[in-house]
């Protein structure tokens, strides 16, 4: 039956959403007989290593957590840590009369219904609750109309589920066998890497080309105003009736397309200037057409992110956890949508707001209709719009910082979406003349004036391209007709280059993805955040730049699984995933086909590896297979591309490298490469300049007291000295010898530190002397700088000098003055980026303890590989600082409280009686407490192996998985 608000009094009614901001927000919409209860996301998931799985389960079904020889059936275990939620679930649905599923109305919010309902295993009534906004009237709604669970979709859910799974497990290993450890390969983030990756070679491929024209700027001669300027300037666009080349005529390779444009160097650009001085132009033709601009449709996922990050400066991720705070606390609709489709509702108070803010002439006559959606959209909700019948202004919410940006961003988009179309005119206007030496010479000007704003009264898309023209800008040119005389008051001679096509990104990334089809709206926000977390891509500025990892991951997936990173493979796909979830295709034999190949089954088929990934048959293929036959595979091979002049870069275990000529052969050379360096920064000269620095060992000596030789080298953490033991030293067990070590200070380097300094660092710590109680104080360097230690009280030093220098009188003077219990007097900051956009204050960047960071003294931000003090850029400190908003404070873990103690009684005498003791209450104490302790350390020898193992497999799944 419908529950009502009369049953509701007679009974108690469980309700579980996903988050526990989404159960505080629903919790006071409904009345005192409903419990609303978190899972807190996914309660149950194929094992992410082999120790989850069942010991019933053996072989590649305990690697895989998929039996993929009985029609794919998945493992399914409940998640370390969400036991204690499922038993206080359980708990609570024993004493509950109903069971309301209310998670999110998309696939993954349909399987964790399916998950919990397979988990809790109710004897009550079970209600699907759906809604797509958080707000009184859509929670009631939704109580008084449940529907059923929609199997479909979660079928849809699961077989996404498993094909990530078998391409991550599969494919991942490959990658560790022959790149490095840890790496992980997915459907949609190895393509997604691809991409960046490919845009990178452009770039390194690229020959720019150099251009000129002229600019002139001409004048009417008569007095100007705002509505009629007196002057206009305008381009060179032929000469003798030959188009002038612009940048769109050359290509990539630097040479001119069309051979039928004039191609002009500075010394002809120079000449031509010259032939004009004193001509007489006149303007021969005035072109006027109409302007109209539609406004733009309310926002899916994808363009509020793409909006967001052109605006506001924020990653994709940030304005998805931005977005999440809104919709959980009811003032925004569902953000993870594909469509653009308004509720009448919604109509309905946005054309209210149109009269009320903008007045009557702004309001079209029928409401604007936006039907259009991505192809295989994945479930109907609305676009992403303020909440409500009626929508709160931004300063109705009493939101600030980044949700108010954002709200304010979602709330102007839909209310222009109900606004008249912007109207006015567009011009171009042609003024040509006779050059002294008989050359025809024709300029361009285009105008453009508004003379109805409509919508873009209240909102202006933003551009991917920094340079380019907004859509409210207006250029107006004078009011000139054919013939009119205009005088030339300047003629410039302007130099141009062709430029590399612009990296991605996120914003262009998403859409780039979305062009093709790859993957679902939904997931880009985790891809993205994968392939940075994976280190395939960092950022400068708000660029997505490949490193050079990545270049090997997509060398090796290109040529031995170039199927797996095929853009129309990946694309189709997608479609028949959603061919899957319409009922239109059968999940068990399309999973098959991918994993076995077109026979559908192990032994099927006989064709190669090759055919199988690259052939021309069954557009699946047999992943089993591919991932099988890595003999052809060549490490070294797919790990090195070549410079120039004989240098190749190769990626090794730690890092990449340039090298010349073969290892342990004359001549050979070899450097690090800076892991932040852009692939397309790495030129022969560069290559050059690293390979000549110093490089290897350096021998400073033998130690005169040991006679062990001294050595300096440049390690993973930078410059250090060592020894060198004996052969026969022992490495290993209880006698085993470890080799003196030290750092450099921040005052060396390798090419000029001494013998005698390397044995002076590797006498640290240096013992000062003692105090007044005997107590000794010694001189060390550590990982936040010298400093000195007295038993546990340990003092900072200024600098590493002092830790030769430090007498005994100066160190109990230093521990006589109370300790410092606040920060260190603040330095000064390294570099100034401005004010930020959101909390209005100056940021700075900083040097801390973890490196720099930028902050405006409310919100500290980590600069992330790719970024550099030098390099930063204002926007790129805001989009860190916005991503730390995002996030929110670090949870810190909550202590727990002190034990009654008849409780701890009953404890003791507990785990006295497990322990088999049978003494007084004092032993029993004692031998509690070692319990205690053993059990931690046992527990933290399991939580470190469990940690271990989950680390070596969840690198292989695909992160972005629907």
């Amino acid at each position: 039956m419908s529950p009502t608000s009369e049953t509701a009094q007679g009974g108690r009614r469980l309700v579980i959403v996903e988050s526990p901001a989404k159960a505080k927000t629903i919790k006071g919409y409904l009345g005192p007989g409903y419990v609303v209860e978190a899972s807190v996301g996914h309660i149950r998931d194929l094992p992410s290593g082999a120790a989850e799985v069942p010991e019933k389960y053996t072989g590649e079904v305990r690697r895989l957590g998929v039996d993929v020889d009985h029609d794919f059936q998945p493992i399914y275990v409940v998640n370390a840590d969400k036991k204690a939620q499922v038993r206080k679930l359980k708990e609570l649905l024993a004493e509950s009369d109903e069971l309301f599923l209310a998670t999110d109305e998309d696939r993954e919010g349909e399987a964790i219904a399916w998950h919990l309902q397979e988990v809790l295993k109710p004897k009550v009534p079970v209600h699907r609750m759906v809604f797509h906004e958080i707000t009184k009237d859509a929670i009631q709604q939704a109580v008084r109309n449940p529907r059923e669970l929609n199997k479909r979709m979660v079928d849809a859910q699961e077989t996404r589920r498993i094909l990530d799974r078998l391409y991550g497990y599969e494919v991942s290993p490959v990658l560790w066998k022959k790149v490095m450890r840890g790496l992980s390969a997915g459907r949609v983030q190895s393509v997604a890497t691809r991409l960046v990756v490919e845009r990178e070679r452009e770039r390194i491929a690229f020959r720019s080309a150099e251009y000129w024209d002229l600019t002139g700027t001409f004048s009417t001669g008569r007095t100007g105003d705002p509505s009629d300027p007196s002057s206009l300037v305008a381009r060179l666009a032929t000469v003798d009736g030959k188009r002038v080349a612009q940048g769109r005529d050359f290509g990539a390779d630097g040479r001119l397309k069309n051979a039928g444009v004039l191609h002009l160097d500075e010394e002809k650009a120079r000449a031509l200037a010259a032939s004009l001085a004193g001509t007489r132009f006149a303007v021969r033709s005035v072109e006027s057409k109409p302007y109209r601009r539609s406004p733009y449709a309310p926002f899916r996922t994808t363009t509020l992110q793409q909006e967001a990050s052109r605006k506001l400066g924020f990653g994709a991720k940030a304005t998805m956890q931005v977005a999440q705070k809104l919709y959980e606390n009811g003032f925004i609709t569902y953000m993870r949508t594909d469509s653009t489709v308004l509720s009448d509702t919604a109509v309905s108070a946005a054309r209210a707001q149109v009269t009320q803010l903008y007045g009557a002439e702004y309001l079209p006559e029928k409401p604007r209709v936006y039907a259009g959606k991505v192809k295989n959209a994945q479930e109907a909700h609305e676009a992403i719009r303020p909440s409500g019948d009626r929508f709160r202004t931004p300063a109705e919410t009493g939101l600030t910082g980044d949700q108010f940006r954002l709200y304010e961003l979602i709330w102007k988009r839909t209310v222009a979406s109900q606004m008249k179309d912007a109207t006015g005119n567009s011009v171009t206007v042609k003024i040509g003349g006779t050059a002294a030496d008989g050359r025809d010479a024709e300029f361009s000007a285009s105008g453009k004036t508004i003379t109805f704003h409509g919508f873009m009264k209240a909102y202006v898309e933003g551009a991917d391209d920094p340079n380019a023209e907004l859509d409210d800008r207006e250029r107006r040119l004078p009011q000139v007709a054919e013939g009119d005389a205009l005088a030339a008051e300047e003629i410039t001679v302007d130099g141009h280059a062709t430029k590399p096509p612009a990296r991605y990104t996120e914003a262009s990334l998403v859409k780039e993805l979305e062009e093709r089809e790859i993957g679902r709206p939904s997931t880009y926000a985790s891809i993205i955040g994968t392939i940075l977390d994976r280190g395939y891509v960092f950022k400068k500025g708000t660029a997505l730049v490949p490193s050079f990892l990545s270049f090997a991951v997509v060398n090796l997936l290109e040529k031995h699984f170039g199927r797996l990173v095929d853009y129309d493979f990946t694309a189709r796909m997608e479609d028949d995933l959603d061919r899957i979830a319409r009922g239109e295709a059968k999940a068990v034999p399309w999973l098959k086909r991918f994993y076995f190949g077109e026979g559908g089954g192990p032994g099927a088929g006989e064709s190669g590896a090759a055919d199988a990934g690259n052939g021309d048959g069954d557009h699946l293929g047999g992943l089993k297979e591919l991932v099988t036959d890595l003999g052809a595979i060549d490490a070294r091979e797919i790990s090195s591309f070549p410079v120039g002049d004989g240098i190749m870069l190769r990626v090794g275990r730690y890092g990449p490298y340039v090298e010349r000529g073969e290892k342990d052969q004359e001549g050979h050379q070899r450097a690090d490469v800076p892991d932040d360096m852009a692939p397309d920064e790495l030129t022969v000269a560069y290559a050059e300049e690293l390979l000549a620095k110093p490089s290897g060992d350096f021998e400073l000596g033998a130690d005169p007291v040991t006679g062990h030789q001294i050595v300096a080298k440049d390690g993973r953490y930078g410059p250090y000295v060592t020894e060198i033991l004996p052969e026969d030293t022992p490495k290993t067990g209880k006698n085993a010898v470890k080799p003196r070590t030290a750092s450099l200070f921040k005052t060396m380097s390798l090419d000029t530190v001494t013998l005698e300094d390397a044995l002076k660092l590797m006498s640290l710590p240096r013992v000062v002397g003692s105090d007044a109680e005997g107590v000794e104080i010694t001189a060390q360097n550590g990982r936040y700088g010298p400093y000195l230690k007295k038993g546990t009280d340990s003092r900072s030093l200024t600098d590493e000098e002092q830790l030769f220098t430090i007498t005994l009188e100066e160190a109990l003077a230093i521990y006589a003055q109370p300790k410092q219990r606040g920060r260190a007097a603040a330095k000064p900051p390294l570099k100034e980026l401005g004010t930020d956009p959101v909390s209005e204050r100056p940021v700075v960047v900083k040097d801390g303890r973890f490196g720099p960071y930028v902050t405006d003294g409310e919100t500290n931000a980590t600069l992330r590989t790719g970024d550099s003090v030098e390099t930063i850029t204002p926007e790129r400190g805001y989009e860190l600082l916005a991503e730390k908003r995002a996030k929110g404070p670090a949870k810190k873990a909550a202590k727990k409280a002190p034990a009654k103690k008849t409780a701890a009684k009953k404890t003791a005498a507990k785990k006295t009686t497990t322990a088999k003791t049978a003494a007084a209450k004092k032993t029993a104490a004692k031998k509690t407490t070692t319990a205690k302790t053993t059990a931690k350390t046992a527990a933290k020898k399991t939580a470190a192996k469990s940690t271990t193992a989950a680390a070596r497999t969840a690198t292989a799944d695909d992160s972005g998985a629907e």
